[in-house]
């Protein structure tokens, strides 16, 4: 068996609704990495709210964080990083649009540093900041240095609107919406997506586009399954990722990572 590359986003893909991974999921991805085959996280969650299932699951390869816009090995600090930030000015104009629309809040990184417009603890228990570094007031001030995202907090109903506004920024940025139940708007320089850093990681440890395989759900994801040579989508996937996809398999709460995993590389058979 050729080995493969395995890209696994988290949220509705890894993850089950509950935020952790399944008994059955984690004994096949364990299996298909004693059997040779690459597992690489691929998300839009920062490092700090991915190192853990990293840790859970035992791995040693670089990480996609940020959609893209953060690749980098958490083991190997020699590995070549790539971070590719907004421009401080495109977030200041980004902010002040947001501000003008009237959202209820906003969160910028610069890679694990966080900076929250607003106190609020509903956004901070979202972000995962309870523990973390936290700077809390007005953003204008606050943020010096190039973002590597922004997150957005709008009304649900202003969702639409929001994404038109931003659109007039297309040449600098790209926009994600979040899956439910949170109703986030993410922001990263444009051109960054999972693909770029699946592709760095791909040619990294040299396998060919042929044997990538890669598991999503949402939006952010629709670059890096088109990408893969074999593109899953889970089945609580979005229809327009669905669409794309070589696969469905079953959705994130019907272990459906590892029933495809079984089936297409037969790795419970090989694992007897």
């Amino acid at each position: 068996m050729e080995r493969h590359l395995i890209a696994l986003d988290l949220d509705g893909t890894l993850l089950t609704d509950g935020k952790t991974i399944s008994k059955k999921t984690k004994h096949t991805v364990l299996s298909a990495m004693a059997q040779g085959h690459i597992i690489v996280i691929a998300t839009g969650r920062p490092h700090r709210a991915s190192i853990d299932f990293y840790h859970e699951l035992g791995l040693d390869t670089p990480m996609v964080n940020f959609n893209g816009a953060l690749i980098h090995h958490p083991k190997d600090h020699q590995w070549d990083a790539v971070h590719s930030p907004l421009g401080i000015r495109t977030a200041h104009k980004i902010i002040h649009t947001c501000q003008e629309l009237g959202v209820k809040n906003i969160l910028a990184e610069v890679k694990d540093k966080v900076y929250l417009d607003q106190y609020d603890e509903e956004i901070m228990s979202i972000f995962q900041t309870e523990n973390d570094p936290i700077t809390i007031g007005r953003l204008q001030s606050n943020l010096k240095d190039d973002p590597t995202s922004i997150l957005i907090h709008p009304e649900e109903e202003k969702i639409q609107q929001l994404r038109q506004e931003l659109d007039e920024h297309a040449s600098l940025i790209d926009h994600r919406k979040w899956g439910a139940p949170w109703h986030v708007i993410e922001i990263v320089r444009a051109g960054m997506n999972k693909a770029v850093g699946l592709d760095k990681v791909a040619r990294y440890f040299h396998i060919p586009q042929e044997r990538i395989i890669a598991f999503g759900d949402e939006d952010n994801d629709l670059e890096m399954i088109e990408y893969a040579g074999v593109g899953v989508a889970m089945g609580n996937a979005i229809n327009e990722l669905k669409d794309l996809a070589n696969h469905v398999t079953r959705s994130n709460e019907e272990n459906g990572i590892g029933e495809f995993l079984d089936d297409y590389l037969k790795i419970n058979k090989h694992a007897i």
